[in-house]
């Protein structure tokens, strides 16, 4: 009668569980130590040189990140990265498999079998799993850097500053003319990274220019049109409304289409650079239609809401109550506001002024960078990288990337400065455009005193 050898029981069983976890911790360990030492040295390299790139990578994430960004201005080299990781991941798999053959199941205890095989599966699912998320994570960056940003020469500074034009408008269906709803210019330092954004109210009327095609046409200001089949009335945002329905738009902007914008926003550009006395190389166009989607990506914003406001559209006929058009209402408190929520809160009018308005959206974009943290954006990535791609378009170059995330890092421990060009400060009617400009100037360049009382 024979009985079960149990000593080499034991030790097939301990040497099962041990070739899973290192195949799984260091994937190509398990051949060298009881394989195929060639497939094991190979995915031994294969892992070392990951490793190597991946410390290289925290190393320059922590510690000189405007590097990651230069290596991020070079897509190419993230579709490199993703082709690689593709192939890791196969490797990983046939390094797993492999490691399951050479486990020998039929040696190990009986109960230890179903453990063992039961780890090697759920080891082998999150290793190559874990690869193809991280090729994938990988791909998506840089789509979504050739998807947003251009390939353009980079403008210097401005008098220490990066200007950037920022709208905002609704282009879903029907909107074809859109004015813009939201203007607003962003002025980051570029030494120290204080951002200042001045916003500049969509009704502000006869604006000068900055020299150009709009300021030959309008030399006395921006002047309204009347005329049944196509008039305006002269203020900044019925510029392309203008330039796309009234006007041939490339007879006046011929290249607008080649640096990624459109004839109505170089012309609002101008129009801004006119009323603020700053030159401003670079815009931003943010699609309200995707702005909830975005505020979704990011797990919602925090909004502290002082003031009932209606949803909708606003009243059918003069004299309609809110409480007879409202579709919902976003009530007073401190609140975590989805995507719908956050785009009624910036659009939300009727029962405000447009004033009122253009603070909410102040507020709200500052909420939404405040969600911008590493945590969040790695969790959400591929949400947030999406619902940016169709938010956001934008003619600044890949090539700025690098400073501006330097700068941005400067600016997070720096209060952000606000002008609004609304009352009292500014008479809407009748705006001191030359007062206004002097006061930008003060703000973005102020006077520091010397040590001896004057001024430096």
């Amino acid at each position: 009668m024979r009985y079960p050898d149990v000593t080499s029981e034991a030790v097939m069983t301990r040497r099962g569980w041990w070739l899973v976890l290192l195949g799984f911790l260091i994937p190509g360990s398990a051949q060298v130590l009881a394989g195929n030492r060639k497939l094991g040295r190979v995915g031994l390299a294969a892992t070392l040189t990951l490793w190597l790139v991946a410390l290289v990578g925290l190393g320059i994430f922590f510690f000189a990140r405007d590097w990651l960004f230069i290596v991020l201005e070079q897509t190419w080299l993230l579709y490199v990265a993703r082709a690689i990781m593709f192939a890791y991941a196969i490797l990983w798999l046939v390094l797993a498999v492999d490691t399951l053959r050479l486990v020998k199941f039929v040696r190990a205890r009986g109960g230890a079998r179903f453990g063992i095989a039961g780890l090697a599966v759920v080891l082998m699912f999150a290793g190559t799993g874990g690869a193809l998320y991280a090729a994938n994570l990988v791909g998506v960056t840089g789509e979504t850097l050739d998807d947003v940003f251009q390939n353009g020469p980079v403008a210097e500074p401005v008098d220490g500053y990066y200007n950037i034009l920022l709208l905002g408008a609704d282009s879903g269906d029907g909107r074809d003319s859109m004015r813009f709803d939201s203007i607003s210019v962003v002025s980051v330092n570029a030494e120290t990274g204080q951002v200042t954004i001045t916003g500049i109210p969509r009704d502000m009327p006869n604006v000068p220019f900055a020299p150009g095609p709009m300021a030959d046409l309008y030399p006395d200001g921006y002047e309204g049109h009347s005329d049944a089949t196509c008039g305006w009335e002269g203020k900044i945002n019925q510029l392309n409304t203008e330039l796309m329905l009234c006007r041939n738009g490339a007879d006046f902007y011929p290249d607008a289409e080649g640096k990624a914008s459109t004839p109505g926003i170089e012309a609002t550009k101008d129009a801004a650079e006119g009323v603020l006395g700053i030159e401003i190389p670079y815009y931003a166009f943010i699609d309200m239609s995707h702005f909830a989607n975005l505020i979704d990506a990011l797990g919602g914003v925090d909004i502290n809401v002082t003031e009932r406001l209606p949803k909708g559209g606003g009243p059918a006929y003069e004299g309609q109550s809110a409480d007879e058009w409202a579709i919902g209402w976003i009530e007073v408190g401190q609140q975590r506001m989805d995507g719908d929520t956050a785009q009624w809160y910036a659009r939300s009018r009727y029962t405000t002024s447009d004033w009122d308005r253009m603070e909410r959206q102040r507020e709200l974009q500052a909420a939404i960078l405040a969600q911008f943290d590493p945590q969040t954006v790695l969790l959400r990535f591929q949400d947030i990288a999406k619902a940016g791609s169709d938010l956001v378009s934008t003619d600044i170059p890949k090539g700025l990337l690098a400073k501006l995330a330097g700068i941005a890092e400067k600016s997070q421990s720096l209060p952000m400065t606000t002008i609004e060009l609304v009352p009292p400060l500014v008479d809407p009617d009748y705006p001191d455009y030359a007062a206004i400009q002097q006061m930008i100037q003060e703000t973005l360049h102020p006077v520091v005193p010397d040590d001896e009382g004057g001024e430096g």
